[in-house]
């Protein structure tokens, strides 16, 4: 008949994870790693890409940049490891952060984040990992998606980790 029809198209395809780019739509991802290292005032991070290089034992920060342009409800965030990661948080447990509560998950190649409402503006969540493998590895991206708008998904990049 002449009603009215609606649709969606999806495409999706398989890329090796160190050379996915970054995405963004109204959600923006940006996730870094810094090896924690000790000096004379203390404890230090330094970027990954600073480091002479991480060795088995090392402790490893996760940083994950959110923004957001607008309220979402019901919002997914997935943060893929590298396999020669542990997490040192192993307990998932219901956090409340800068005015913004969620639901931390720790899984065996992932850490996962559940939002029921996400406002507009800037949020950064960090974890510790154990470097506990050398050689080179994956660290998989960062993926986040609304669950009743679909459409709204970022990615961050992906990046390559070597353990001497």
């Amino acid at each position: 008949d002449d009603g009215i029809a609606w649709g969606a198209l999806y495409w999706q395809y398989l890329e090796q994870l160190d050379k996915i780019t970054y995405a963004s739509t109204p959600l923006s991802l940006d996730k870094k790693l810094f090896v924690e290292k000790n000096s004379d005032s203390g404890p230090v991070l330094l970027p990954l890409k600073d480091a002479s290089g991480i060795k088995q034992g090392d402790k490893v920060t996760v940083r994950i940049v959110l923004k957001v342009d607008r309220d979402m409800e019901y919002v997914h965030m997935k943060d893929a490891r590298a396999s020669g990661f542990e997490p040192l948080n192993v307990l998932s447990q219901y956090k409340w952060q800068g005015g913004l509560g969620y639901y931390e998950s720790t899984h065996d190649a992932s850490t996962d984040f559940f939002f029921s409402y996400l406002q507009p503006g800037t949020y950064v969540f960090e974890y510790p990992v154990r470097v506990v493998h050398e050689g080179d590895f994956s660290n998989g991206v960062t993926t986040i998606q609304c669950m009743y708008a679909p459409e709204f998904t970022s990615h961050s990049e992906g990046v390559r980790i070597v353990v001497e």
